[in-house]
């Protein structure tokens, strides 16, 4: 059976964060209350962390790492830290996308998590059926934030988006947090290696409406699929699936508002706020 995401069972690298910090702190002749007070963090924060029971953030290990004087050995295990922040279902992909020179993605029913804001992926977590306990939804909601360094990754991913009318319109919280989502799909729509598309609002069938996909290019120029619905996922590899994902994203290429029209239906949305 799955186990719960509230569970007991957690990821084996925040305990082995919380040694290494341990380790550096008693090497720097520090208590808990102490290394807490210079870097901004409760005691009870601090301990938390080296039991392994809570995750650091990278705020959390940039300043440790800086008072520690650890040259980065903290700050190198910060990725493992928040992917392991993510569903349990999702890690496995996440490592892999984190790698990729390419990513395509059509999503009918929201905003992609690469583009979420803050409140619009806190929302969508809030909103679990069984419900998360609020600790879990501000894990999730970290993870999917630290996913996003990919936008502006070191060299730069191409990475194009599909987004429905329909998901754009859905309004998941209120109207603020919409605008501000609206604003974020403006802003990066706008980076040079990022193209947003939108499938217009109308009747008729299309490829996409057999659900939403991901096409992937690994460093090695491997092309992989994935698909996720319910909590389940699969990693498409059969080079015959990966090709027929291929021509569904290239035709709903055609069909979906170009960038400039896709930017001028998100502005008039920000408009009518």
């Amino acid at each position: 059976m799955k186990a719960k995401e509230d569970g007991p069972d957690l990821p084996g690298v925040w305990a082995a964060y919380g040694v290494l910090l341990q380790h550096l702190r008693k090497r720097a002749g520090l208590n808990q209350q102490q290394l807490g007070d210079a870097i901004g963090y409760s005691l009870e924060q601090v301990a938390s962390v080296e039991q392994g029971r809570r995750p650091a953030k990278a705020a959390f290990t940039v300043a440790a790492d800086r008072v520690l004087e650890a040259r980065g050995v903290l700050e190198v295990l910060q990725d493992e830290v928040d992917r392991a922040k993510l569903p349990r279902f999702f890690r496995n992909f996440a490592v892999i996308e984190a790698e990729v020179v390419s990513r395509f993605e059509y999503e009918p029913l929201l905003i992609p998590g690469l583009l979420q804001t803050e409140a619009y992926a806190r929302a969508v977590f809030a909103g679990h059926c069984p419900p998360l306990n609020e600790e879990i939804v501000d894990q999730h909601t970290d993870g999917r934030l630290s996913r996003q360094k990919l936008l502006a990754r070191v060299p730069l991913a191409e990475l194009s988006f599909i987004i429905s009318e329909e998901a754009l319109r859905n309004p998941v919280d209120d109207r603020e947090v919409m605008r501000g989502q609206w604003q974020r799909l403006l802003d990066v729509g706008r980076l040079r290696n990022v193209e947003v598309q939108v499938m217009p609002a109308r009747p008729g069938f299309h490829v996409g409406l057999n659900g939403p996909f991901v096409m992937l290019e690994t460093r090695d120029h491997r092309r992989l699929g994935y698909i996720e619905s319910q909590e389940a996922s699969c990693l498409v590899s059969d080079s015959a699936e990966v090709s027929a994902l291929g021509m569904r994203y290239g035709k709903l290429r055609t069909q979906a508002l170009n960038g400039v029209e896709s930017a001028r239906l998100i502005e008039r949305l920000v408009g009518e706020t």
